[in-house]
């Protein structure tokens, strides 16, 4: 596989990722035979494909994302919103990113300016440029219901993570997503779908080489440890059991696990249009922005899964659960069980 050039400045928590501990992403055309596609997604555990959207829908989005934002002065002055450049006058500690790895179960991260920033970023998840129109767009559900073969049984999951990352800020741990979604039978889809262009240094996601066999391999130790320590099934779904981090993560420290594993991370630039299709145990985590001209890195997780089959109700749950994946307050009482109860009667009412 092609090697890296180590002036790149790529970079994760614990140090650079170099020609020795890091290579490319293979790539792919989307014109490929399904057959091949389909060969290449279960060798890997992803599918890195390249122009699968049309660039200027993604860029329309992006568009409309940064618009949202940028009231709380986090573009720079003068600038087009679409360019997404972070503002040099203002700390990245007020513009903080959401999801894995930001803070303890996942929640708001940050104070009062992190607040209102984060709220919006939120707000964006429920606009619908994003949540009607790019979420569903035809060129990925139909792409995605050709390639597993689940046709009109294709189901996008409602709950989503656009997220953000300024430059400097905190990159995204270790994990894979089956963590996150384990009231259903770990067959998902989850699309990648960055949201603009991104620099290989500019805070894009990073696979494990051959890491979806590791992921199944910590999954089922996991389970292990659960059924020793005593958990009741409710306790051992939970992404922030006693097993792992108080963030559902594998890891803060991406160099190390490779290490740990005798693996590299594979990298690489991203352009609006592209997709990364990945598999539920496929272990990823992201690089630190180190944009050269402050750009900030948007992207988009979707997830996809057969309605015709058992499915994570809960991951296709809005109102109850913030886009951070955790608990609302209002349900932070109940036990994993009801919640799930709670998510087949809203899906039930199409909430």
């Amino acid at each position: 596989m092609v090697g890296l050039v180590d002036i790149d400045n790529i970079e994760v928590n614990d140090g650079p990722l170099t020609s020795e501990n890091a290579a490319l992403l293979r790539p792919s055309d989307p014109t490929l035979p399904l057959d091949e596609l389909r060969r290449r997604y279960e060798q890997d555990g992803y599918l890195f494909l390249k122009h699968l959207l049309p660039r200027e829908d993604v860029l329309e989005a992006r568009r409309q994302y940064f618009s949202l934002l940028a009231p709380t002065g986090v573009l720079k002055e003068g600038t087009d919103p679409v360019q997404g450049i972070f503002n040099p006058t203002k700390s990245p500690d007020e513009y903080p990113g959401i999801g894995a790895g930001a803070v303890g179960k996942n929640g708001r991260p940050g104070g009062e300016q992190a607040a209102k920033f984060v709220d919006l970023a939120i707000e964006a998840h429920y606009q619908d440029w994003y949540a009607e129109k790019f979420c569903n767009h035809p060129a990925l559900v139909q792409f995605v219901a050709r390639f597993t073969g689940w046709g009109e049984h294709t189901l996008n999951f409602r709950r989503t993570l656009l997220r953000n990352n300024t430059p400097g800020t905190k990159p995204i741990g270790v994990h894979y997503d089956q963590i996150f979604l384990r009231y259903g039978e770990p067959t998902s889809v989850t699309a990648w779908v960055p949201m603009g262009d991104i620099k290989i240094n500019g805070g894009g996601l990073i696979y494990l080489e051959d890491g979806d066999p590791v992921g199944q391999q910590i999954e089922e130790e996991f389970t292990t440890k659960a059924k020793q320590a005593g958990m009741t099934d409710e306790e051992a779904r939970s992404a922030f059991n006693s097993n792992m981090m108080a963030t559902g993560l594998l890891s803060e420290s991406p160099a190390e696990f490779a290490r740990q594993y005798g693996r590299r991370w594979l990298v690489s630039a991203y352009e609006a249009g592209d997709v990364v299709l990945h598999k539920p145990h496929t272990i990823h985590a992201s690089t630190v922005n180190n944009d050269p001209d402050n750009v900030i890195r948007l992207a988009t997780d979707l997830r996809f899964c057969d309605s015709s089959k058992p499915y994570d109700k809960i991951g296709n749950l809005v109102a109850a659960f913030d886009l951070a994946g955790c608990l609302d307050v209002k349900l932070g009482g109940l036990n994993g069980y009801a919640v799930y109860q709670v998510a087949e009667k809203a899906e039930d009412k199409n909430v």
